[in-house]
């Protein structure tokens, strides 16, 4: 079996920023093309067909494969480089953070030292007055950057006590692990349905990716799959019970399908499977809110792994929370899903 965590870490060291994931996908196609027939599109979604191809029934995977970062808007006659968020991007801890564009340039976030500052700076830098530093004169980098370059955390994925893992792109690189598991996990296994995992493209730009992947492919079901959050210090409430290691949430939404909530809930307790829950008033914030009104309606589920510290360089999370997430999944779908029609 492959090793879980090697595949977060390799998906976690991809770029593949919204709207330019082909090197994610690349990392994610390597890893599931042994279990299924792979396929891209032009909006950059990456398609895995399982099961039987020509069944009538068709249930939909989706985790979506872009990470935030940032986007070049302007380069100064000085050589520094000005940018904008692309997806949501936390700014406060962008202050003098190290960055790398798709070509492995690196430069960093400028920041004024303490020692010239009168104290009115120490709040987060809006962006729009963010400018970095590659160390090139204007000349150098006009060569080597244009505007419309993406950019994404420098920091590398690193283990933890515990077993925890910490890396920029988590949300949602650990998600789409956790379906590479049920690619592996349902190989080989007869199933009555077509099963087609979508690792969908800009989700947090626009979702785009999960509008028209799943538009493509019509299914009569779908579970998304992404993270939320877990505890940590200051957050209370719903979150504040939520804690790593102790299974994936189970979402409860109006948009969502109580039938499938409600069969996710028994196979979790009848598998010996930890699950969490996550409730929520109206939209849920991931592509299930996309899938769930495609053409006509998909009955749609959400499972999402906890993490904590969302859309920084350093988000934690467990690698044995995607794998119960995938051991959930593939017994919802070697179970016959929630319908029988």
């Amino acid at each position: 079996m492959m090793d879980l965590k090697e595949i977060i870490f390799a998906l976690c060291s991809a770029q593949g920023v919204s709207g330019s994931e082909e090197s994610a996908c690349a990392v994610a196609a390597r890893y599931l093309e042994p279990y299924s027939e792979v396929r891209t599109d032009h909006n950059g979604n990456l398609f895995a067909t399982l099961g039987n191809p020509d069944a009538k029934k068709t249930v939909l995977l989706d985790a979506h494969l872009d990470r935030i970062g940032l986007i070049v808007t302007d380069i100064n006659d000085k050589g520094f480089v000005k940018v904008d968020k692309c997806g949501g991007m936390d700014i406060r801890v962008l202050q003098n953070a190290v960055l790398t564009t798709e070509d492995g340039l690196t430069g960093t976030v400028c920041s004024l030292p303490p020692h010239l500052s009168d104290g009115s700076e120490d709040k987060a830098t809006p962006i729009n007055k963010i400018w970095l530093d590659f160390g090139m004169s204007y000349e150098e980098v006009s060569r080597k950057i244009s505007v419309g370059d993406k950019l994404t955390f420098r920091e590398q994925p690193t283990e933890l006590l515990g077993g925890k893992i910490t890396s920029p792109a988590l949300d949602n690189r650990c998600s789409v692990a956790a379906l590479i598991r049920v690619a592996e996990l349902l190989s080989g296994r007869e199933l009555d349905y077509k099963v087609i995992i979508l690792l969908s493209a800009q989700e947090e730009t626009y979702g785009s990716g999960a509008m028209t992947g799943a538009f493509q492919i019509d299914a009569d079901e779908a579970i998304v799959v992404d993270v939320s959050f877990a505890n940590q210090p200051d957050v209370s409430g719903q979150y504040g019970n939520i804690e790593l290691n102790k299974g994936p949430m189970l979402g409860y939404s109006p948009i969502l399908n109580r039938q499938m909530t409600e069969r996710l809930k028994a196979l979790a307790e009848s598998e010996g499977i930890p699950l969490q829950y996550e409730a929520m008033s109206g939209r849920t914030g991931t592509n299930a809110d996309h899938i769930s009104v495609t053409k006509s309606g998909v009955k749609t589920a959400m499972l999402s792994i906890p993490e904590r510290y969302m859309h920084t360089q350093a988000e934690v999370m467990h690698p044995d929370d995607a794998e119960r997430t995938a051991k959930l999944i593939s017994a919802y779908i070697l179970s016959g899903g929630a319908f029988d029609d």
